[in-house]
């Protein structure tokens, strides 16, 4: 019986740039041996998610994610609770792809994005639970990621993640840590943070230094507590985490864990999953390992930590790094840190 594939993709992503090339990507598919067919999502509610557990549940082998990170997402949480979970392949088309990134498929060119399934490299895929939703590449929480809700589309695309996370603290007067109850892997942290992040892969708004010694299939994630609770400390924090040199930083915790359970003690704690509002904690993160099949550039991506000896920043980074570095050392993190008790 010959192998099917569908392509789930986003028509308004990367400037309609998908729905040109689409016959392509379907010749491409069949070169490979699929039967090929396209769904394009609509603008309504888990349009990708719907036809992505529809395509699984019709047996269809390879389920092709193409569009942003959103769409990639959606398609995961789509197949991601069946029993019988097809080959998954993504063609990116958002603004950051992170995904994308971590797994060295083209970026720029859908077409050239196809032809990673050519190859015939894949990879069995950790993902995360979150609550009842999954999620492939981050979940975060804390009052500094809250902003992110508010911060204009435009902004977000100018830096990466984290930094519109702080083009989105510039709007506000201070950011204040909350009271954050973390367990994780039979440790335990209770005191003020301003965010934590669970990574899945290396790659965080472009960024490929955040979690340098990032595995894309050993059952963990990658747990980051930020103590800091000021912009400016924060701000010399991200420089660090730039040129990879956060780690051992005291002003955070760098662990490893495959369970993370985090409490609200006294505030609210909102859960961003993969960039979107994924529910309020209590909430428990589990590791799934290797739970999807991903077609990916095998031979580009490193066996063990990624090579930091010369962090590739870019122009805008540098500039980001050269304000920054005006700003003087914050020396006053503790006393910050009791007013807010």
């Amino acid at each position: 019986m010959q192998k099917r594939a569908r392509v789930i993709y986003n028509p308004t992503s990367g400037r309609e740039v998908l729905k040109q090339s689409m016959i392509d990507i379907l010749n491409i598919l069949e070169e490979a041996g699929f039967e090929a067919s396209a769904y394009a999502t609509t603008p309504e509610p888990k349009s990708a998610e719907n036809e992505a557990r529809r395509a699984a549940k019709a047996g269809f082998d390879l389920v092709v994610a193409a569009g942003g990170d959103g769409t990639i997402n959606e398609v995961v949480n789509g197949i991601a609770d069946l029993h019988f979970r097809p080959m998954m392949a993504i063609i990116p088309a958002g603004t950051t792809n992170d995904y994308a990134r971590a797994l060295k498929i083209p970026r720029e060119d859908p077409v050239a994005a196809a032809k990673v399934v050519l190859k015939d490299q894949r990879i069995k895929m950790d993902i995360g639970k979150a609550g009842e939703n999954y999620f492939i590449n981050i979940a975060a929480g804390g009052l500094l990621t809250e902003l992110t809700y508010d911060v204009p589309s435009n902004m977000k695309s100018i830096f990466g993640y984290l930094a519109y996370l702080v083009k989105g603290a510039e709007l506000l007067p201070q950011i204040k840590p909350v009271d954050m109850d973390i367990e994780y892997d039979g440790e335990h942290f209770n005191g003020k943070a301003s965010m934590f992040f669970l990574a899945l892969t290396n790659s965080i708004g472009g960024f490929e230094q955040i979690v340098p010694d990032a595995s894309l299939d050993d059952g963990r994630f990658t747990l980051i507590i930020v103590k800091a609770s000021n912009l400016v400390s924060i701000l010399h924090l991200m420089v660090k985490a730039l040129n990879g040199n956060h780690m051992n930083d005291p002003r955070i915790i760098y662990r490893k864990p495959k369970r993370v359970k985090v409490n609200p003690v006294n505030d609210r704690v909102m859960v961003n999953i993969d960039g979107e509002y994924g529910g309020d904690a209590p909430m428990v993160f589990k590791n799934l390992h290797k739970h999807i099949e991903m077609f990916a550039n095998l031979d580009k991506i490193p066996d063990d930590a990624y090579d930091l000896s010369e962090p590739k920043v870019t122009e805008a980074e540098e500039n980001f790094i050269k304000q920054v570095k005006k700003l003087p050392e914050d020396d006053t993190e503790e006393t910050d840190q009791d007013k807010n008790k």
